[in-house]
C-alpha cells in the first residue's frame, strides 16, 4: 500500500511540474520578448489599458476586447482598467512596457498628456494601437487607431434636433468626461449642426459618462431652470441620458414628452428607453471593436502596412427603428 501511495504522489508531482512548465511558456517567457513576432504559433502578449467601467457601453467594449484577445485566438491579455484616472492609465502603460509585452492597446481617457509614455513604448520597440478614443500626440508615436467618428455622431444627433425643433427651444447638455475625444467631438459636431436654428443651449456640464453623473447634473439643471425651462436634453452617452430620465421623473415630469432627450451609444438599456418613449433619438456608437483591434495588432506585429485610422460605421435610431433592432441587439 505504501509503495502505491508513493507511486501516486510521484505521478501527481510529475503532472503538476508539467502543468507549471506549460503555464510558464505562455506567460513570462513571452512577456520578456522584445516586441514583434506575431507569426507562427507564438502567443502574443498584449497589454490593454481600458478607461474604466463607467457605462454599459464600456462594459460591452471590454467584453469584446477580452473575447478577441483570448487564449483561443493566440493571445495573452494583460488587462488594466484605470477607473477614469489618466495618471493611473499612463502608469499602467508604463507597467506594460516594463513587462515587455508584444503590443499595447490603449483606450485613452483623455486626449492630452500621452507624448512621453508613447515615446517610451516606441523606444522599447513595442507598437501601440489606439482603440475607441484618440490622442493629440504625434501620429508617429502610435501604429494605428480603430474606433468611431465621434464628430459625425454629434453631427447626426444635431441634424435630427435641427429637423425636429423648429420653434424656440431651450437645451441643456450632459457632457462626457472633460478632455476626452468623444466629449470634445460630439459637442463640436452637434453645435455645428444646430447653428442658425432656434435651439438655444442654456447650460452644459460634465456627467463623466456615468448614469449617476447624468442624474446629478440633471437634478441641478431642474433646480436651476425648472421643468418648464428645459425643452431638450442632449446627452453625450446613453447612461447619462438614463440618469436624466430618473431626475426628470423624480421632478414629476415625463421624459420624452415634457422634456425631449437625445443620446449617443445605443446600448440595450438606452434602446429600451427609446422604445418606451422616454428617449426620443439615439445615435449609435458601436462598442464591439475587439475583433478589428486584434486583427490590427497581428498585422502590425507581422510588419504589414495598415491604415492610420479605421472607422467603424454607426447607425441612428428613432422609436420604430429601435423596436426593430432591439430583439437582436448584442449589447
Amino acid at each position: 500500500m505504501r509503495n502505491k501511495v508513493l507511486s501516486g504522489l510521484a505521478l501527481l508531482g510529475a503532472v503538476t511540474l508539467g502543468l507549471s512548465a506549460c503555464g510558464s511558456d505562455g506567460g513570462d517567457d513571452v512577456a520578456a520578448g522584445s516586441g514583434g513576432g506575431g507569426g507562427g504559433d507564438d502567443v502574443i502578449t498584449v497589454g490593454f489599458a481600458q478607461t474604466g467601467s463607467e457605462s454599459g457601453w464600456r462594459s460591452a467594449n471590454t467584453e469584446s476586447m477580452k473575447e478577441a484577445f483570448s487564449e483561443e485566438n493566440g493571445f495573452e491579455l494583460v488587462f488594466n482598467a484605470a477607473d477614469n484616472d489618466p495618471a493611473a492609465q499612463i502608469a499602467a502603460v508604463r507597467s506594460f512596457i516594463n513587462q515587455g509585452v508584444d503590443a499595447i492597446v490603449i483606450a485613452p481617457i483623455v486626449e492630452d498628456g500621452w507624448d512621453d509614455v508613447l515615446q517610451e513604448a516606441q523606444d522599447a520597440d513595442i507598437p501601440v494601437i489606439l482603440e475607441d478614443r484618440t490622442v493629440t500626440a504625434s501620429e508617429d508615436l502610435y501604429a494605428t487607431w480603430v474606433g468611431l467618428d465621434f464628430k459625425l455622431e454629434g453631427q447626426k444627433a444635431g441634424e435630427w434636433a435641427a429637423e425636429n425643433f423648429t420653434e424656440p427651444t431651450t437645451m441643456v447638455v450632459l457632457e462626457g468626461t472633460t478632455g476626452s475625444a468623444p466629449a470634445n467631438d460630439r459637442a463640436e459636431g452637434f453645435d455645428a449642426a444646430i447653428e442658425g436654428t432656434p435651439i438655444e443651449k442654456i447650460d452644459s456640464q460634465t456627467g463623466d459618462f456615468t448614469r449617476d453623473g447624468g442624474k446629478s447634473v440633471m437634478e441641478g439643471f431642474l433646480q436651476k431652470y425648472g421643468v418648464d425651462g428645459i425643452d431638450l436634453v442632449y446627452a453625450h452617452n446613453d447612461d447619462m441620458g438614463l440618469g436624466a430620465i430618473e431626475a426628470i421623473e423624480a421632478a414629476g415630469a415625463v421624459p420624452g414628452e415634457d422634456i425631449k432627450i437625445i443620446t449617443i451609444d445605443a446600448v440595450r438599456d438606452g434602446m429600451q428607453a427609446l422604445v418606451d418613449g422616454k428617449i426620443n433619438y439615439i445615435v449609435e456608437c458601436n462598442p464591439l471593436l475587439g475583433e478589428k483591434a486584434a486583427e490590427l495588432v497581428k498585422a502590425v506585429l507581422d510588419g504589414e502596412e495598415v491604415d492610420k485610422r479605421t472607422i467603424v460605421e454607426d447607425q441612428a435610431f428613432d422609436q420604430a427603428a429601435a423596436e426593430e433592432a432591439l430583439p437582436d441587439r448584442k449589447y
